[in-house]
């Protein structure tokens, strides 16, 4: 009787357990139907591309439940969508203790990533332009596409059928500042590979460590993360997910965030106009049918105007004038923007002005300007293009190395933002560009990825320890995104998707409540 008694315990017990553990999966399974329907009330059937449609708003009902709101009292205060009376629960915490479903009973979404060991030695040699060494990076791109080889092992076959008498250790390749003393001047190329090999599955890993934390952050349930061999692939397996668009640069992001001084657009006025003139010859040769001369003055007149803000009365263009046709509209006095350009010209512009013979216009004091287009504004094909001061080394005075924590925040537009805390380090190199940006009255530019995101003056002196804000017409999901890719870290290098396919749930919804019934 004792023995049946215990059972009976047990199995009391075993069934409340169980009943508190299917409990988180019941509530998840509720909210993810009312999202649906939520989607459903708001995107008609008749809708063109619905279905991707109601999935965007259903991401964004489960987003706002899984963010905070302000209390009465000014205070942050997490939303929560359970409760069992002893304890309450929010969205995620929910999800995390709801069953666990993989992508056969899920879907979601499977993806491959290459990360570039390519951009890693490029990374090791500071970007070195010796001949050779680039030569050699070409050809074991070449080799791998018919190679089994690891691209590092294609790099070493490359290089050494060309080396001639150049060595991997030449100060122009290796033995930089940064491998001494692992790699110095007086290393064989045996020794050289050995470090290389070592090094490059650092930065692998490193590239691992930072998109798991980055996928943890994101809020999937159960995410299958493996290192597949030596090769620099990495499987990333995400049940559930429906914005496979938004999880997919989530993880791409290489979130290169730097800090650059940037000059006034108006000390380049002049200079887009040289480079106009210049790129004439170069883009439109002469040809031999003649060109009115005074019509095509006329235009470029009108354009450099344009430039400078001012008005014309015929904005009819010739044709004649390669950078000055593609302006769509004029920076703004003592801001940092030169000129607008459509965002289709964004390449070309570029390509213009990094021409020797544009480039040899600029004076001596700007030989190193970084020029750098800015972020669109929601729905509008125009882009702004800015002048950053640049250096030699073409590194930037502060760079995200230096960022400690991110978090979203509300700006004093109510649009989200993304707050920075920065260490110690930082924060000093931080206090003396904006103490030079308030005295100088000019701009610093935050820059993600090759994008100025927003080039902020100061206005009440400089700012010292270590806060900074990113602002830059963000939605919420961006800037949640930019917030958790920031405390992650940056990829060492570029992770490219080699494959990836959005999973249906194989054994459908009659397979999963067979096995709830049975349970």
């Amino acid at each position: 009787m004792q023995n049946k008694g215990l059972i009976r315990l047990f199995a009391v017990l075993f069934g409340l357990v169980s009943i508190y553990q299917l409990s988180f999966t019941f509530k998840a399974n509720q909210i993810d139907k009312q999202a649906k329907e939520y989607a459903a009330n708001k995107i008609s059937e008749s809708v063109k591309n619905f279905h991707d449609l109601r999935n965007d708003e259903e991401v964004k009902y489960l987003d706002s439940l899984s963010n905070y709101r302000i209390d009465v009292d000014g205070k942050r205060e997490n939303i929560k969508v359970f409760n069992l009376g002893f304890a309450k629960y929010t969205y995620p915490e929910v999800k995390e203790n709801a069953l666990n479903l993989g992508l056969d009973l899920k879907g979601g979404l499977n993806v491959i990533l290459q990360v570039s060991v390519k951009d890693i030695l490029k990374g090791l040699a500071n970007n070195s332009t010796n001949p050779v060494f680039n030569k050699a990076l070409d050809d074991a791109s070449e080799l791998q596409k018919n190679s089994q080889n690891t691209y590092l092992e294609d790099f070493f076959i490359a290089f050494d059928k060309i080396k001639g008498d150049t060595k991997l250790a030449a100060t122009d390749i290796f033995a930089t500042r940064e491998l001494d003393p692992e790699i110095t001047a007086f290393s064989t190329d045996d020794h050289v590979k050995v470090v290389l090999h070592k090094k490059v599955d650092e930065a692998i890993e490193s590239a691992f460590r930072v998109l798991r934390e980055r996928i943890d952050q994101f809020g999937v349930t159960s995410p299958n993360i493996q290192r597949l061999g030596s090769s620099g692939r990495i499987l990333v397996e995400l049940p559930g997910v429906k914005d496979t668009k938004r999880a997919t640069e989530l993880i791409t992001k290489t979130a290169q965030l730097q800090f650059w001084d940037a000059y006034k657009g108006e000390e380049f006025f002049s200079f887009i106009s040289e480079a106009n003139n210049v790129l004439k010859d170069i883009v439109n040769p002469k040809e031999e049918t003649q060109v009115d001369s005074t019509a095509t003055q006329n235009s470029e007149d009108e354009q450099i105007s344009e430039l400078l803000g001012e008005e014309t009365t015929d904005s009819t263009k010739t044709g004649e004038n390669p950078l000055l046709d593609l302006i769509k509209g004029p920076g703004y006095q003592g801001g940092p923007v030169i000129a607008q350009f459509d965002i289709n010209d964004r390449k070309k512009v570029l390509n213009y002005l990094s021409m020797p013979q544009v480039k040899a216009l600029l004076p001596a004091d700007k030989q190193h300007v970084k020029f750098l287009f800015g972020k669109p504004e929601p729905d509008s094909e125009i882009v702004e293009l800015y002048a950053l001061v640049g250096n030699r080394e073409n590194l930037p005075p502060l760079s995200g190395s230096v960022v400690t924590d991110a978090r979203l925040e509300y700006d004093e537009y109510n649009k989200p933002a993304v707050a920075m805390q920065m260490d110690s380090k930082g924060a000093k190199i931080w206090e003396e560009m904006t103490d030079k940006a308030y005295t100088q009255r000019s701009q610093i530019a935050i820059v993600l990825d090759s994008t100025v995101y927003s080039a902020p003056g100061v206005t009440t002196g400089k700012i010292s320890g270590g806060h900074s804000r990113i602002t830059g017409n963000f939605s919420l999901n961006e800037a949640t995104d930019l917030a958790n890719v920031l405390r992650a870290g940056k990829l060492p290098a570029r992770a490219d998707i080699i494959q990836s396919e959005a999973v249906g749930p194989s054994l459908g919804q009659e397979a999963i409540h067979s096995g709830k019934v049975s349970f």
